[in-house]
């Protein structure tokens, strides 16, 4: 988690199916709030452009490479911002089948392009009574994919969209992935928007303890649609809200995302601590990777590692560089939770602990060139475990590289002894290990 305090920027605009006009719009207000100091800014849902049908729709999307993208990189780096822009029409081409998302992107004050999530739930209400008829699935795919949070200068930011804000299960998916910033840019419908809009957002916000930052569309975008305007970020800022006869607006509100109250709140009601995953989880599918962050204490045991000498984190465990190695290449996962035996774990700890046990042993191979490992896991003290915390050895193996095979348990039982022979690694030594291998995870 950032250190720092951060200036971000909400941007609300009535966009329309002119995308040279929306354009124009984005880069006058991406420009106000960079000279009002922000260093990240948030523009709503459909920020490229809102169709008046779905054939037109489909006619202005345009892919990751086209000419529109290509745009707000140059505007992110021009402007030196983190940019995020809400919701992009994305056409993609498969198996001569043309797909489009709704994908949040994220593009760095450099211009490139930092992560990407796609839509995952899609639009499809009607509500008669209040003229409310729309089938996002018409026109757009779903997206199948959680993405890990980016580090970014207000801290670790995770990506949904819109609709996206009713399922409390992303959220906290997310915040359980190391998330401090939970984004949800919006193009809500006037009906809805006025009775749920800033109730979702508080009760994303409390439940979670990370900041939200909703972008939103304002106002008559044709006769079809009108989108219910406020774009949140406590409410420690807002821009103006929707009201009838005023049917376009673009603003920019200014918030300060502060880490040490996140830290404050999270010490003070430590809510995720007291889940009771014993009883009930919530987990996702698939053994995502989370980034590296100092929000997360990397216990063993009794110890604490260095967050420098940590290379892959999950959801459950983490792998780190070896003080003591047996051979080139020695590291260790450890479980996040302090866990004397396997027996100890949850299902879902030991399914997460050997995945990453097979992920981590095959870039381990990779990187010392070679095809065989020894993975080993000493459970409980005569089985030589000297830390009394769950952890796997993965050693990487090469031909020959012991007289007797076998011999490397009896080296493994013995190198954590002062008299093993094997000299202690400096922690400077251990951090350069992590950061070469940290690029084969992210």
């Amino acid at each position: 988690m950032s250190a720092q305090k951060c200036t971000v920027a909400v941007c609300q605009f009535t966009a329309t199916n002119n995308k040279e006009t929306n354009l124009k719009i984005v880069k006058e207000l991406v420009s106000e709030a960079a000279q009002k100091s922000a260093k990240v800014v948030f523009l709503p849902e459909a920020s490229d452009y809102i169709a008046t049908s779905k054939e037109e729709a489909k006619a202005l999307a345009e892919p990751l490479s086209g000419t529109l993208i290509n745009e707000y990189k140059n505007l992110a780096k021009n402007q030196k911002v983190w940019l995020s822009v809400g919701g992009f029409h994305e056409l993609t081409q498969t198996n001569n089948e043309t797909k489009i998302f709704n994908s949040h992107v994220l593009i760095d004050d450099t211009g490139e392009i930092k992560s990407i999530y796609k839509k995952m739930h899609l639009f499809d209400v009607s509500i008669p009574e209040a003229n409310v008829h729309l089938r996002e699935s018409e026109t757009n795919v779903a997206g199948n994919e959680i993405v890990a949070p980016t580090i970014t200068p207000a801290g670790p930011l995770s990506l949904a969209i819109c609709y996206d804000l009713r399922f409390p299960e992303l959220s906290v998916l997310q915040r359980k992935q190391g998330a401090s910033i939970l984004t949800y840019p919006s193009a809500f419908t006037h009906a809805t928007g006025l009775l749920h809009w800033e109730v979702l957002l508080r009760a994303r916000a409390i439940e979670t303890q990370c900041y939200v930052v909703a972008a939103a569309q304002y106002g008559k975008h044709n006769e079809k649609r009108t989108s219910f305007g406020q774009a949140l970020g406590k409410v420690v800022a807002e821009c103006p809200k929707f009201r009838d006869g005023h049917y376009s607006n673009q603003s920019v509100a200014l918030a300060e995302i502060d880490p040490e109250l996140i830290r404050k709140v999270r010490r003070e009601m430590p809510v995720f601590e007291h889940r009771r995953d014993d009883i009930y989880q919530l987990e996702a599918v698939g053994n995502p990777s989370l980034p590296i962050t100092d929000n997360v204490v990397y216990k063993f045991s009794e110890k604490v590692i260095p967050e420098s000498t940590v290379f892959y984190r999950t959801q459950y465990c983490y792998a780190f560089t070896n003080i003591r190695c047996v051979v080139p290449g020695h590291v260790l996962i450890s479980t996040l939770r302090c866990c004397r035996k396997l027996e100890d774990l949850m299902e879902p700890e030991v399914s997460d602990l050997f995945k990453t046990a097979v992920k981590v042993q095959k870039v381990m191979e990779e990187v010392h060139k070679t095809t065989s490992t020894t993975l080993c896991v000493q459970d409980g003290q005569y089985a030589g475990q000297t830390v009394p915390h769950v952890h796997i050895h993965i050693l990487p193996r090469k031909a020959n590289d012991f007289e007797r095979n076998d011999e490397i348990y009896d080296r493994l039982a013995q190198h954590d002894r002062q008299d093993s022979g094997m000299p202690l690694r400096s922690n400077a030594e251990m951090s350069e290990e992590a950061t070469l291998l940290r690029k084969y995870f992210y």
